[in-house]
């Protein structure tokens, strides 16, 4: 199809390709109940306080906000060429940690030279894919000092990356349509209280005070979902930054570019912190006065 072509993705401008084509002066069209963004989540690390890694003891969640024609009409086919590239047939899902481990369906590199540019070409997926990057991330060592019963990672995190989703959406002057936030199963008893939690943040039990219109999504951990790959991909990047921040990261220098940030897009890469990027809990200096 060329652009002319294209199906329409909003009912907005399904409106205007009709007056185009009828030269009439008006066409009425409902209003569509969802927002013009969609977001895909995951995480990195366990987020159980009963054990604590200590070579990774943080727990990282990470939302993708896409714009969805963008999303759409760029990302899928950029990592469908992606994977027809490598693999010969686009029937396979990508996880960082089956890449780094070389499992699976991912034992295919031939040497060390290899690897890094299948590596490097995903980084440039990242790098042209626009998106906004909300995250939290849980420092399990701090929390386990001050609540070791209750603290769930999961939920705390959960509830900064919606506050934060909400505050994004109204500045376009989305919060007020559904959006959807899509998460990958892990399991049943797992998905109820994932689900529970989630009801009762946008029932209004957040910092805001508020509803938030807001619907999970569960999908299964063989999806071929675009987004919920590439959010697999970029949780672990921001964990190791926190971790260590000293040591080269260049995945976390491409993320760093769309965190949700004060200034919008052209303040890209800069005060990003507890906006885009929140810890928790704060260290002693990054604690407000």
């Amino acid at each position: 199809m060329t652009d002319k072509q294209q199906l329409p993705l909003f009912e907005q401008e399904l409106s205007e390709k009709i007056v185009d084509q009828t030269n009439t002066s008006s066409t009425s069209q409902p209003e569509s109940p969802f927002s013009k963004y969609i977001v895909y989540v995951d995480e990195s690390g366990d987020h159980g306080m009963e054990t604590i890694d200590p070579q990774y003891p943080l727990f990282v969640l990470a939302f993708c906000v896409f714009h969805k024609r963008h999303y759409s009409e760029q990302v899928v086919s950029s990592l469908e060429k992606f994977k027809f590239n490598h693999f010969g047939h686009d029937q396979v899902v990508l996880h960082e940690h089956e890449i780094r481990k070389e499992k699976g369906q991912f034992n295919i590199f031939r040497s060390p030279e290899q690897k890094h540019q299948f590596l490097n070409e995903l980084t440039q997926i990242i790098d042209r894919s626009n998106f906004i990057l909300i995250s939290c991330v849980i420092d399990k060592r701090h929390l386990k000092k001050q609540d070791a019963i209750n603290a769930n990672p999961y939920h705390i995190a959960l509830g900064f990356c919606l506050e934060k989703l909400y505050e994004f959406l109204a500045e376009k002057c989305q919060e007020t349509l559904k959006t959807h936030v899509v998460v990958e199963c892990r399991g049943k008893k797992e998905d109820n209280d994932l689900e529970l939690e989630f009801r009762r943040i946008c029932d209004g039990k957040n910092r805001l005070a508020i509803p938030l219109s807001f619907d999970v999504l569960f999908a299964d951990k063989k999806a071929m979902s675009t987004g919920l790959q590439l959010a697999d991909l970029v949780a672990r990047p921001i964990g190791l930054n926190r971790l260590r921040p000293e040591q080269p990261n260049r995945s976390f220098d491409v993320l760093k570019e769309k965190f949700y940030c004060e200034g919008g897009r052209q303040c890209a890469g800069v005060g990003y912190e507890e906006r885009g990027l929140m810890i928790y809990p704060p260290s002693e200096s990054e604690k407000p006065r």
